[in-house]
């Protein structure tokens, strides 16, 4: 064979040989593209997986992400405090990127989450579903401050709270001179009123204080009485329709920006509306069993209110919404807001 043939043949191989390396470097990257791993989102919890917050309100939500979104984007959740048990911790660390997910209790930081007091308001809502979605349609319009940082998943409103204590209270005057743990400064503003003493304490840590004698009761909604242990220490239960407590589920502002299209449409479509309604009948009907259980127990006491407490109740809430609305021409017109969507909700109803 001539050199010259040689070097063809040569070339010729050396060509198939570049075309073969081509395909080669092509198909290992071709399963490395299809096999990327999604994107890893931090949630921080303050109590653990088998809390009814988290059943009915984070895990429907945190389920159906990481369904859909498989190889996408994937939630992990850090329970009972793995990250921060303080509740008023929770907000700083998803503004700060220390979690990009988490339950928030605006209540805790009333600074911060000022706005949100119109959630709080005695007497407003009709019950909980009501007031979970005007929450929610409230934040999707931008309208309360201090979510600025935060994308908002899942704004949540707890059924009106009762007062269970373990001293006996059959009427609104029993309340005087007994210290009650709130979850906000307008249960606090109510029950100060009312001559009671309001103590503002993370849920998380009220059981202790009654066991101790620190505080004579609390204020919860019957599905959260033996959440944390409160059923245990308290037996006389007292019906009283306070406010209900905001909680909301949130997400970093800017982790939500940079999400691809794709996730970000995952995301809103088990956000919104669809969690609240969700977290909202959960949580009736199991008001509604644990009421029926509390009353079928002959070591506890159930009472309502009576008809005169009741109207009394009904004047005190109107002069602290009122007291509210005045502090500035804000919270008046946010007060107007509110009212309107109530309205709209009914309508459709």
């Amino acid at each position: 064979m001539s050199i010259s043939a040689i070097k063809a043949t040569r070339a010729r191989f050396s060509a198939v040989m570049r075309t073969a390396s081509l395909f080669a470097a092509l198909s290992l990257s071709l399963p490395l593209a299809a096999t990327a791993e999604p994107i890893k989102l931090k949630f921080s919890f303050f109590t653990s997986d088998r809390s009814y917050i988290y059943q009915n309100s984070i895990k429907p939500f945190v389920d159906a992400i990481n369904k859909e979104g498989k190889g996408l984007v994937e939630i992990d959740m850090y329970f009972s405090g793995t990250i921060s048990s303080v509740q008023a911790d929770q907000p700083r660390l998803v503004a700060d990127g220390t979690a990009d997910l988490a339950l928030i209790v605006p209540g805790r930081t009333p600074a911060t989450f000022r706005d949100t007091v119109v959630m709080e308001l005695p007497g407003l809502y009709r019950d909980q579903r009501e007031a979970s979605l005007v929450f929610t349609r409230l934040t999707d319009a931008g309208a309360l401050k201090g979510y600025e940082n935060f994308y908002v998943l899942g704004a949540f409103v707890a059924d009106t709270e009762s007062i269970h204590t373990r001293k006996p209270v059959t009427s609104l005057d029993d309340l005087k001179g007994l210290s009650i743990r709130v979850n906000n400064q307008t249960q606090a503003a109510v029950l100060e009123r009312l001559g009671a003493m309001p103590a503002l304490l993370a849920i998380n840590q009220t059981t202790e204080a009654i066991s101790t004698g620190k505080i004579d009761g609390a204020t919860f909604p019957p599905s959260m009485l033996f959440e944390f242990g409160v059923g245990r220490v308290t037996n006389n239960h007292y019906m009283i329709g306070l406010g209900g407590a905001p909680t909301a589920m949130v997400m970093n502002r800017k982790t939500f920006e940079q999400l691809p299209p794709a996730v970000q449409t995952i995301v809103r479509k088990y956000s919104g509306p669809w969690l609240a309604e969700h977290s909202a009948t959960s949580f009736e009907g199991l008001d509604r069993l644990t009421l029926e259980q509390l009353k079928a127990d002959p070591r506890r006491k159930v009472i309502a209110l009576s008809p005169a407490d009741s109207e009394r109740m009904q004047t005190l809430s109107a002069s602290v919404a009122e007291d509210w609305a005045a502090v500035s021409p804000h919270n008046r017109e946010l007060l107007a807001v509110v009212r309107a969507e109530i309205t709209k909700l009914r309508s459709s109803d």
